[in-house]
């Protein structure tokens, strides 16, 4: 769908009348939660968040509508050593190695435009029959620490007190297994004639938490006998999985390299195996977790590393150190808020009065105080609900102009470092090179839904057996049971009757299209901020209706709260072959992350990558670009 000069605010759509200026805008879209008090709280909300109403209204209207904002006459009252646009990972470790470099009485303001720090790192907290259920609304987890991260990623956590020891500790791995609960398949009426559970799935995944011993699966045959499925279609599935052939014969490695890294999974699956439509759906969205996308936007050998079946008869190499380590290293380092909880530790060492508490293990149920982020003593301070609009090089620094609650301020920063959404940069610093200009909106995000909702008790899981489902075609891809971490004083459920917070995953994709990744994403960002609450709300009741409703569970009783993470703009774009030139990538990462003046760039983008590591290794290359320039 298109989405011209139209905005939609939690199911209202609030048309921009002839003559309302861009700050007209943000006033309207503005919420009364932007001003701080005792009870500002950002994580207790519920509804939409991620990308909430008010944090993305203005920055459409500069890079989508063209808006032109005359701030030039606006004083600066306040200078900075250091201006960071954008609070999320990158940021707020920009902010820590800033003082790390330049010492600990510079001066550094970080502004954000969402009404939480963290970027994708999104804390959501619950109240369910008197106890506190926390959960993640977005970056979840560490991606293989002993293979990915680096002496400054481990020197930064070791700075805030993080301990991936006592996070893997903390992780019960056998907690599900030992419920002899298993992973399993929800097959929807709608796409497969009729509505069946099947569990015991035995296949192992990429970022596996459960110990490949402990799946507690059936035997193959037996659990692909019981899909919805004709007898050949079975067959057909099963023949890939325990009796591949060459599908590529004739070729040699090179080559069978080479196509795999340019053809993608779905016509693989079609095209050299012969699977039949109904019997390639139940693959369809094994990638979209993972990749944010369907399997026709992922290439085979991104498949491959994925565990998805086929590739085992081919000779083809061993996967390189990186894709072994997502695929074998245990997907356990996980805090209870996901990695909200490190940004939280990185406000801490920031503005240690903001966040009670000394230790990892006490941080996870203190209460931040977000009155104390952005108080003038503070030698870094948080701004929040602050839109900036446009950032340039003066002869003596870097003026930035952001908007809060409607109206527009201007500060300067001797530096500034652009840690939020590269693809905006181009907008934002219009003196920005065009060839870097053109590099930089390469990197469109993949759009993507983390869902919590918290239900009264998880019974239901527990009479199906199940603690995670797959879903082939229904519109939440994946929906399990929280990661049963217990840490400090916070503890995971212990049995079916206690409430309990699901995890449910939600990506728009669009197969058969054959458009191409970059086009999916737009489409699905634009049809995620049209899409009101109530219809997501509505999504999320009929497929767990559908899913739960034959063990007794009832939506309208069970569901006590929901949390829709909408992410717009969320994983950094991944280059593939399928799309993109690979020679050419370096060449282009390399210059889309130059300095601008006296602007560096940080955050994941920059690396095109989306993991958490590598936010923090950016951050520290933006800090010392600027540290090199005196």
């Amino acid at each position: 769908m298109s989405i011209t000069r139209r905005d939609f605010l939690n199911g209202v759509a609030i048309t921009i009348a002839a003559g309302m200026t861009p700050l007209d805008l943000a006033k309207a879209a503005g919420k009364a939660t932007t001003i701080m008090g005792d009870d500002y709280y950002p994580p207790q909300l519920t509804g939409l968040r991620g990308n909430h109403p008010g944090s993305f209204e203005m920055a459409h209207a500069v890079g989508r509508d063209h808006e032109k904002f005359s701030t030039d006459h606006l004083p600066i009252k306040e200078e900075y050593d250091l201006v960071i646009v954008g609070g999320g990972l990158s940021g707020l470790a920009a902010a820590s190695f800033w003082h790390d470099v330049m010492g600990k009485e510079s001066k550094v303001l970080v502004l954000d435009n969402h009404d939480d720090f963290g970027g994708h790192a999104k804390r959501n907290e619950f109240n369910a029959g008197g106890k506190k259920i926390i959960g993640y609304g977005g970056s979840e987890a560490f991606q293989s620490p002993t293979r990915n991260f680096s002496e400054v990623v481990n020197g930064l956590m070791s700075t805030v007190g993080v301990s991936v020891t006592r996070m893997k500790q903390s992780f019960d791995v056998n907690f599900y297994p030992n419920l002899n609960l298993s992973r399993g398949v929800f097959f929807d009426k709608k796409n497969f004639g009729e509505t069946k559970i099947v569990g015991g799935d035995p296949g192992r995944a990429v970022a596996d938490d459960i110990p490949p011993d402990r799946l507690n699966g059936r035997p193959l045959a037996e659990f692909i006998n019981d899909f919805p499925l004709s007898e050949s279609d079975r067959k057909a599935i099963l023949d890939l999985y325990v009796n591949p052939v060459d599908y590529l014969k004739g070729m040699s490695v090179d080559e069978k390299i080479a196509w795999m890294d340019t053809h993608n999974y779905h016509d693989f699956l079609t095209e050299k195996v012969g699977l039949s439509k109904m019997a390639m759906m139940y693959f369809q969205q094994r990638t979209n977790d993972f990749f944010a996308i369907g399997i026709e936007g992922v290439s085979c050998s991104d498949a491959r590393t994925c565990a998805l079946p086929g590739m085992d008869a081919m000779e083809l190499p061993p996967l390189d150190e990186e894709a072994l380590a997502d695929l074998e290293e245990p997907y356990v380092y996980h805090l209870p808020d996901g990695n909200a909880g490190l940004a939280r530790l990185i406000v801490r060492h920031l503005v240690p009065e903001a966040l009670p508490g000394h230790t990892m293990e006490d941080s996870v149920t203190s209460r931040l105080n977000y009155e104390k982020l952005d108080h003038p003593e503070n030698t870094t301070r948080i701004r929040l609900n602050s839109i900036v609009i446009n950032a340039k090089n003066t002869d003596d620094g870097v003026v930035v102009t952001y908007v809060n609650d409607g109206k527009a301020y201007r500060v300067k920063g001797r530096n500034a470092i652009m840690a939020g959404y590269n693809m905006m940069i181009p907008y934002l610093v219009p003196e920005t090179p065009e060839e870097q200009k053109a590099d930089l909106r390469l990197n469109v995000k993949a759009p993507l839904v983390y869902t919590n909702v918290v239900v009264k008790n998880w019974q239901a899981f527990k009479q199906l057996g199940i603690h995670e489902f797959y879903s082939p075609a229904a519109p939440y891809s994946r929906v399990k049971l929280d990661y049963p971490v217990s840490l400090g004083s916070y503890q995971h459920p212990q049995n079916p009757d206690e409430p309990m917070c699901l995890h449910m995953v939600y990506v728009p994709t669009y197969p058969g299209s054959k458009l191409s990744a970059r086009e999916q994403f737009r489409q699905g960002r634009a049809y995620l901020l049209g899409t009101t609450f109530d219809t997501h709300e509505q999504m999320i009741r009929s497929q767990l209706q559908e899913m739960l409703g034959h063990t007794g569970f009832d939506h309208q009783r069970d569901i006590t709260a929901i949390t829709v993470n909408r992410w717009a703009h969320g994983y950094a774009y991944y280059a593939s072959a399928l799309f993109d030139d690979m020679d050419k990538m370096d060449a282009i990462k390399d210059n889309a992350r130059k300095p601008i003046g006296r602007i560096a760039i940080a955050n994941s983008d920059s690396d095109w990558d989306a993991y958490a590591h590598t936010a923090i290794d950016q951050a520290w290359r933006a800090v010392n670009e600027l540290k090199a320039m005196g």
